[in-house]
């Protein structure tokens, strides 16, 4: 089997931060989303995936390598346009050839892995496998309508009256016959090749498709809110680990893990907390579900529910929750006797400021 990963896409429910890096790149827990995907593909035990990307192919690259440090070849393939899902099994045809494959939407949080739909997809190997999870309001994705043996009978995309609430995860299991139905199929009113219409093309013609249940949590990771929540699930699962310096002045409470380089000073840290290598934590308060990155400052300030990226400043901020900083970005407090407050805002930016 090998693995087709899609990671273009603009990420317009992610900006300013999109505009600097690719979405796929947001690190959740301080890794980025992308390599959590390739963590679960290397679970499978796959050795050949091929990289969809877009304009921001050269960072996607630099952050994800040759593929070695998941045991596998990676291959980077390019779509010149966001043309839909289905048009990049066609850009990635002759990587195919015809074996099976997983498609992984790079964007998408399944922590708990995808081992057992793989297994599933394998003994039976139908033309089709969709992961699905039951939702609450199915209105807001493509649902599946399953018959009584759990075969798939319909696919819709965003109903109005959805007749059920089982969600598309974003990751698909293929044999080589997905190919004749992507070449077969037009593109949808807003002027893409849908996958769904591939299934759906597969189902109209007698193919078995079938729909694995996904149990685990699954979360995508297209807004900072959604980012905010993924980050506090697996700060659950995080085990305490103090590779860096504490001084004796500083208190750890509960699952804190300080990377190797990184130094807290005078400060408490109620878990879960990731402190990233090379980060000074001085004379601060931070968590609990904070993740700082690498070779942050944070002083004199008080952290909780939030996220740093790499080389983030945060100075004199008593209080800052339900955050997301970005890369090299500086949140100081002005002088006490200062009546002002002065921001400089990039598009698509949200300040909260106390009334």
């Amino acid at each position: 089997m090998k693995a087709l990963v899609l990671s273009g896409g603009s990420g317009t429910r992610l900006r300013p931060f999109s505009y600097s890096m690719p979405k796929q790149l947001i690190p959740v827990a301080n890794t980025p989303v992308l390599v959590h995907v390739l963590r679960n593909i290397e679970e499978l035990g796959v050795k050949e995936i091929g990289v969809v990307v877009g304009d921001r192919g050269a960072e996607i690259e630099a952050a994800i390598g040759d593929g070695s440090r998941f045991g596998a070849r990676v291959t980077y393939l390019r779509q010149d346009a966001p043309r839909g899902l289905a048009d990049t099994v066609a850009v990635a045809r002759d990587f195919l050839g015809d074996d099976d494959f997983v498609m992984y939407l790079g964007d998408i949080m399944l922590p708990d892995g995808i081992a057992d739909a793989a297994a599933e997809f394998t003994a039976r190997r139908p033309a089709a496998q969709v992961l699905v999870h039951k939702v609450a309001d199915p209105r807001a994705f493509g649902v599946v309508e399953l018959g009584p043996d759990g075969e798939v009978q319909r696919l819709v995309e965003k109903p109005e009256h959805p007749r059920s609430d089982l969600a598309l995860c974003g990751v698909y299991f293929f044999t080589s016959a997905v190919h004749e139905a992507v070449a077969t199929i037009a593109p949808s009113p807003r002027g893409e090749l849908e996958i769904t219409d591939a299934v759906q093309w597969l189902l109209t013609h007698g193919a078995d498709v079938r729909a694995h249940r996904y149990a685990g949590y699954w979360k995508d990771t297209g807004r900072v809110e959604d980012v905010l929540e993924c980050n506090r699930h697996l700060l659950d699962r995080a085990a305490r680990s103090v590779s860096g310096t504490v001084d004796q002045d500083s208190e750890l409470v509960g699952e804190v893990v300080v990377e190797p380089g990184a130094r807290i000073v005078r400060s408490r840290i109620t878990g879960p907390v990731i402190v990233g290598a090379g980060s000074l934590v001085q004379d601060s308060r931070l968590g609990p579900y904070t993740s700082v990155g690498r070779d942050c400052v944070v002083h004199g300030s008080r952290l909780e529910d939030s996220i740093a990226l790499d080389g983030a400043s945060v100075t004199g901020i008593d209080g800052l929750r339900h955050s997301l900083i970005g890369r090299s970005a500086s949140v100081g407090a002005v002088r006490e006797d200062s009546d002002h407050l002065r921001l400089v805002v990039g598009d698509h930016t949200q300040v909260e400021v106390a009334a």
